[in-house]
């Protein structure tokens, strides 16, 4: 018993110490503590960071230097409330664009005002513009609508060459992704040359790829090197989610300074005409038939530069047998396999004299030589 006393006393000596101790802590504590919080609550000296790096400053200054002709671009479209009838417009959607020169022309992509009824462009000092359509060309989802900037004048964006560009180089893309106004992103071209279709069956061709993160929102805006210069006009992205997952695509720049300045004269773009007629599941038809890869020309129209080349169609025979014809498999040397891939390669070679197609004829590759023009 005398030990269990001994011990239950110990246990409330120490009990106590601990009371005291606490107590005097207590006491310390407050002073203590307002040092502490009086030196944390102090800011802090801000370390100097430097210069900045000379690509920092290359960056910086592409920016500055390019953002006040990039514009952003609202649309609208006319809807007919089932009930009474009647018409209003409703917003439909957003994109980006840039001024393709001092007097108020702007490009975009086409599915960026496809459908629409009106498109309003607001320039980097938020002032927003009523746009006219000037024209567009699906095929290669470009677009050119018309601001009236008055006494404004607004320098655009240096031109320069997609043919040049090599894997690897960097790119800066500049929009308004998600609607967040003038947006630098950067990266480097991933690929060149893809080839890319669309809902509607079209294909784009000759696309530019790269890892610069293209949101929606940025499609129309430009896609610039290294130099400050227009290389491309950002068009798609590829992703399941819908947004950046580091593949996107760019219409390069010298098909845009090929068609712009056409749909500004007449409003639309016109490809070279051979005078063949060509379909896609037609084609595709005959190439299982056949067990053959080209483009078989359907029908040769009368007077046209194909009829003068001596070109020959699908034909039939007393008993309705399919005859076939000519069945084109390279344009100037180069393979095809499809209509929309020859129509592209047509494209590239407008303004030329004439180009050679070589064509399966009776079993046997031959080439003939066909006007452009």
């Amino acid at each position: 018993m005398a030990g269990q006393r001994n011990q239950g006393l110990q246990r409330w000596g120490w009990l106590l110490a601990g009371a005291v101790l606490a107590s005097a802590a207590t006491m310390v504590a407050p002073d203590l503590l307002a040092r502490v919080a009086g030196n944390a609550a102090t800011p802090r000296a801000v370390t100097p960071r430097g210069e900045l790096q000379p690509d920092e400053k290359a960056t910086i200054a592409l920016f500055e230097r390019s953002r006040d002709a990039v514009v952003f671009i609202t649309t609208r479209e006319r809807v007919r409330d089932l009930w009474t009838r009647n018409v209003m417009t409703v917003p439909k959607g957003s994109g980006s664009g840039f001024l393709w020169d001092e007097s108020g022309y702007v490009v975009t992509n086409y599915h960026v005002i496809e459908g629409a009824s009106e498109a309003t462009v607001r320039l980097a000092d938020g002032t927003d513009y009523r746009s006219t359509l000037v024209g567009a060309s699906p095929e290669h989802d470009i677009a050119v609508l018309r601001i009236k900037l008055g006494d404004k004048r607004l320098a655009p964006i240096p031109l320069g060459s997609s043919g040049d560009l090599r894997v690897g180089q960097k790119v800066f893309a500049i929009g308004n992704p998600f609607g967040l106004d003038w947006t630098l992103t950067s990266g480097i071209v991933s690929a060149l040359d893809r080839s890319l279709g669309e809902d509607d069956g079209r294909a784009i061709h000759h696309l530019i790829q790269t890892d610069a993160a293209i949101n929606p929102g940025n499609s129309g805006g430009p896609l610039l090197d290294s130099a400050g210069r227009l290389i491309g006009i950002n068009t798609m992205i590829y992703s399941p989610s819908g947004a950046s997952a580091g593949i996107g695509f760019a219409v390069p720049a010298d098909t845009v300074n090929r068609v712009v300045p056409e749909l500004i004269r007449n409003g639309r773009y016109e490809r070279p005409n051979l005078g063949l007629e060509l379909d896609e599941r037609i084609n595709a038809r005959l190439a299982r038939m056949f067990d053959m890869r080209g483009v078989f020309v359907v029908k040769v129209e009368r007077g046209s530069a194909a009829e003068v080349a001596g070109l020959r169609g699908v034909g039939f025979t007393a008993n309705g047998a399919v005859v076939i014809g000519d069945v084109i498999t390279a344009v100037d040397g180069k393979p095809i396999e499809s209509v929309d891939k020859l129509l592209a390669m047509l494209d590239d070679r407008r303004g030329a004299a004439q180009v050679q197609l070589t064509v399966m004829r009776q079993g046997k590759s031959v080439v003939v030589p066909v006007r452009t023009r």
